[in-house]
């Protein structure tokens, strides 16, 4: 296989098994969110095993500890994973300072995520996410399937800030990179066992080795079930389940002593039940007759017993399938010289039905059913001196198609005098979309521990969209001929980033950074009139940020801090309003926000047997001079940005005899108060809250066998992650939970 991969491979291979043989060093990889900090064997690797070693990361496209990386930036590897019992994407919600990572809205695959204030809430397929997620470099160009396992994954990174000049798509947020595990020349099986609460197993595998001299192979699966933890009370029926079975397969191929090639192909399906909320605000119905309002639901008081009723049927649930193929070849031209392309191609097939009031109430369910394909293609050309100067030149290409079908059920929104009036609301669109992009960054250590950073990004996007929708009444009529529109639109930006880093000694690591974002304009989905059709403007973010990085008491303590400030121009923001049949939901570039915060993490090796780990996060966030009112005329605040978020936790190791090992682990995260809407309404804003967490694991002294145990959500908190706020329809308030508390035991076998 080629040497600089097997290399790389390799070095994955050693680290990996001196942690499964030191149960400290799996203990402090649990705990940690950034910095992150791993114990290295010295009887392997001949250091003092009371260091914290930290994670190598490739976010500046060359391998990096993470206290060199002139940014804020958040690692984990598979073993961190494993003990912030991970299971999907949202996680790392509480594990990074000022992200805010949950379930999105009414969906059980898709990702609501905003970095320090920066997000896009909003599915609906004419929006572009805001953070950007890849998987092994490719990026994913929808929020609706994008809450992903994490069964084979050896590192995630989490990058807080405008990332534009080093990655395929421009991001205003920042950008996860999710990298999976690749085939070495050491042949590796693994399985797992787990059975938890609401009845739910998992079974995991992965396998990889070599498969001649120059080709390895890996493959892993996964499938992953449990009841819901949302009941019916007159069906006993459950929602907000689980139903997952994913698999992937890499193979790795050395062409030649200066060439190789890594291929990949995933595939995850998704069949589960409603995702439910809670209605949190009367529910009512127009008279057409009278033009007032009839009071139809009543919420209950009190918090939420995670009961609820819905109007649509058994077979009315959410189906995705999620599957694409990568291809990444590498070519070291030179010493100095290597050329890197990334070739992908991705599909995402759901039908979703979402009962957007959550009652038995037929006010806001809704049938979404998207058939997207993408195709990208980035190149990289990366280049050094050999000594004071590393580049990177890129050019990347997506083409996105987006058609969907959506309906739109709402047969007890509308009664005359009375007498139920049927509504049925059809919509056929398409949207597509096709971004060009070349980038580059160079870094130059200019002066003893001085170095600096350029970074430019030229950003053009063109998309065309087609909506027809027809509405179906008994009473309204059917509207023959449908309304329809097309329309396109193109916008382009140049993004620059700065960067200026002073290392004052070894253990201390000064940097400043200047970066900007863009995310480019759309159309109005929801336009269902011609009073409603739109084209709204791109968003940018400028981001300044200054930040330490130290290493303290001979390496025993870990602590990194960053202050920032940004400008966010042009927010999109969906609005809801009119009443009757006169409602309408224009999206607006509702204002410009400032935004300043700061975050503090930091990682302690108390003594040799206890791991001490806490982070802060701090925002202020508020929209600028004119401010931001919405559709009702109330002064609004920046929704899903909590002013304070924290961890603290603690792992504890415990030496048996025979060699064997016992760990535990708890931690607390807090998460300040916030609003669950862009516009804000007091039954969709969550107050603060703690939750905690805990684990014990066993391991055996050959390294092979662990025994693990865990709960989450300790102390059952019922708090909201999540909302819908339609209240032009019915008065639609809708609230989401976050899961109740929920523990598992599990056997794992490494070989």
């Amino acid at each position: 296989m080629q040497a600089h991969t097997m290399k790389k491979l390799n070095s994955r291979t050693n680290v990996f098994g001196a942690l499964r043989h030191s149960t400290l060093a799996l203990a402090i990889a649990t705990a940690v969110g950034a910095p992150q900090a791993v114990m290295a064997q010295a009887q392997e690797d001949d250091v003092d095993a009371t260091l914290l070693e930290e994670v190598v990361v490739t976010a500046q496209r060359r391998e990096q500890t993470l206290q060199e990386v002139p940014m804020s930036i958040s690692a984990f590897t598979g073993e961190d994973l494993e003990y912030l019992q991970a299971d999907n994407l949202d996680s790392l919600q509480g594990a990074v300072p000022n992200l805010n990572l949950v379930q999105g809205r009414g969906s059980s695959s898709s990702a609501n995520v905003f970095i320090r204030g920066v997000g896009q809430p909003d599915a609906l397929q004419t929006f572009d996410p805001a953070v950007g997620i890849y998987v092994d470099d490719v990026y994913m160009s929808r929020i609706q399937g994008a809450l992903f396992k994490l069964n084979d994954i050896e590192r995630i990174e989490v990058l807080r800030g405008p990332q534009g000049t080093l990655y395929g798509k421009n991001t205003p947020g920042g950008a996860i990179r999710l990298i999976t595990r690749s085939p070495g020349e050491d042949f590796e099986a693994e399985a797992g066992i787990l059975y938890g609460d609401y009845d739910r197993w998992q079974i995991s595998g992965y396998m990889a080795g070599p498969v001649s001299d120059n080709i390895g192979m890996s493959l892993s699966v996964l499938s992953d079930s449990r009841d819901g933890y949302v009941i019916d009370p007159s069906t006993g029926r459950d929602y907000n389940d689980e139903n997952t079975q994913s698999a992937r397969v890499k193979l790795a191929w050395g062409i030649s002593d200066n060439v190789d090639a890594t291929f990949s192909f995933d595939y995850t399906i998704e069949d589960t039940e409603l995702t439910l909320g809670k209605a949190e605000a009367p529910l009512i119905s127009v008279d057409l007759a009278t033009g007032g309002a009839v009071l139809r639901h009543v919420p209950a008081p009190g918090d939420w017993d995670f009961r609820t009723r819905t109007s649509l049927g058994d077979s009315d649930g959410q189906e995705v399938e999620n599957w694409g193929g990568s291809m990444t070849l590498n070519w070291d031209i030179s010493d100095s010289l290597s050329l890197r392309s990334i070739t992908a191609y991705r599909e995402l097939d759901a039908d979703l039905f979402v009962d957007i009031d959550a009652t038995e109430l037929e006010l806001g369910d809704v049938l979404v059913s998207v058939d997207q394909d993408q195709f990208s293609q980035e190149f990289q050309l990366l280049g050094d001196n050999g000594g004071n100067l590393h580049w990177v030149a890129g050019l990347y290409y997506l083409d996105e198609n987006l058609p969907s079908h959506q309906e739109a059920y709402a047969d007890d929104f509308l009664v005359f005098g009375g007498i139920p009036v049927s509504f049925l609301r059809t919509i056929d669109d398409n949207l597509q979309t096709t971004s060009y992009a070349v980038f580059g960054q160079v870094d130059w250590a200019f002066a003893e521990s001085w170095s600096l950073g350029l970074g430019l990004r030229y950003t053009k996007e063109d998309k065309d969209y087609f909506r027809t929708t027809s509405t179906f009444s008994d009473l309204l009529g059917n509207a023959d001929p449908a309304f329809a529109f097309s329309d396109s639109d193109s916008w382009s930006d140049w993004t620059p980033t700065v960067t200026l880093d002073y290392m004052l000694n070894d253990d201390v690591h000064f940097y400043g950074r200047l970066a900007n974002g863009f995310k480019s304009g759309g159309f109005n989905g929801r336009a269902n009139s011609a009073a409603d059709v739109s084209t709204f403007d791109p968003e940018t973010v400028w981001t300044a940020e200054i930040g330490a990085k130290t290493t303290m008491m001979d390496g025993r303590m870990q602590a990194n801090y960053a202050v920032f400030t940004s400008q966010y121009d042009d927010f999109q923001a969906r609005v809801s309003v009119g009443d009757g049949v006169d409602f309408r939901f224009p999206v607006l570039n509702a204002a410009e926000l400032d935004i300043n915060g700061a975050e503090f993490e930091l990682s302690w090796l108390l003594v040799d047997s206890l791991q001490l780990f806490s982070q802060i996060g701090y925002l202020d966030t508020e929209y600028g001079a004119d401010g931001f009112t919405g559709s009702d005329g109330v002064l609004d605040e920046p929704a899903f940005a909590p002013e304070w978020t924290g961890r603290v936790g603690a792992v504890w190791t415990l030496d048996l005899s025979g060699g064997h090992s016992l760990a535990f682990g708890a931690d607390a995260n807090y998460r300040d108060g916030m609003w669950l809407s862009v516009e804000n309404v007091e039954p969709l804003r969550e107050e603060s809250y703690w939750l905690t967490n805990a684990f014990a694991t066993w391991n055996h002294a050959d390294g092979h066998w662990q025994v693990m145990a865990g709960m989450k959500n300790i102390a059952d908190e019922v708090y909201k992650v999540e909302g819908q706020e339609f209240r032009s329809v019915g008065n639609i308030m809708t609230a989401y939970y976050g899961d109740p508390r929920t523990w598992n035991v599990s056997l794992n076998y490494r070989y």
